[in-house]
């Protein structure tokens, strides 16, 4: 436990939660889209809809995609400042069923319609929880640097990952592994003690039948 584990976060306020862990799942999400999104639609479930606007949620989760952090003093300015970059942002109210109570559903768009879909959630104290990528299960928190691998359940994909993070010296600290069916759509998950290189992660998303690859580099945000 850390002193911020009792005081809270250094942030804009008024809640540790609905704010502070707002602006990070905004921030998580622009920095695994690549990009400030050109269009974001929003959508909040429980407490978040039910009180969010009081608590600033919406200007929070769109300060984050703007890349600032929980401490930005434009934070309430969000809205504006998102207008003058020219991302659109709608938002709408949504019932997602065993969802955390402050969760947030993402559906971003970037410059060249590249496109990503969240699902997170503000557990307290500014931490956060990543439920969902592009529908599938990922459960990671954004405290670790993250490598999340999309690819055609196969033999061996599994270990051409790991063998590259140990030639790279990069110890895996957690590790998820999902699959819809067998020889489906498969989804790895790896939290790392170090940053992943940035060629390891291009050499990966050109591997025969991985489909997508997403990291995310908590030094980065």
């Amino acid at each position: 436990m850390n002193i911020f584990d009792i005081l809270g976060p250094v942030m804009v306020g008024p809640s540790s939660s609905h704010t502070a862990g707002a602006v990070r799942i905004g921030l998580v999400c622009k920095t695994l889209l690549g990009e400030i999104p050109v269009k974001a639609n929003i959508f909040l479930h429980g407490s978040f809809a039910a009180t969010g606007v009081g608590h600033g949620t919406d200007k929070a989760l769109v300060a984050g995609l703007m890349g600032m952090k929980p401490d930005d003093m434009r934070i309430p300015d969000a809205f504006l400042l998102a207008k003058e970059s020219g991302m659109e942002v709608h938002f709408q109210s949504i019932h997602l069923k065993d969802a955390h109570p402050n969760t947030a559903l993402l559906e971003l768009t970037g410059t060249h319609d590249n496109q990503l879909y969240i699902q997170a959630a503000s557990l307290g104290g500014g931490r956060i929880m990543v439920h969902k990528i592009d529908n599938i299960t990922v459960n990671f928190t954004g405290e670790y640097p993250t490598l999340i691998v999309h690819n055609i359940d196969q033999p061996g994909h599994v270990a051409e990952v790991t063998s590259m993070l140990s030639h790279k010296s990069v110890n895996i600290a957690n590790m998820q592994l999902y699959r819809d069916k067998k020889g489906g759509y498969a989804v790895m998950v790896l939290e790392t003690d170090q940053p992943v290189p940035e060629e390891s992660v291009q050499w990966l998303a050109h591997l025969e039948g991985v489909l997508k690859v997403t990291y995310f580099n908590p030094e980065n945000v």
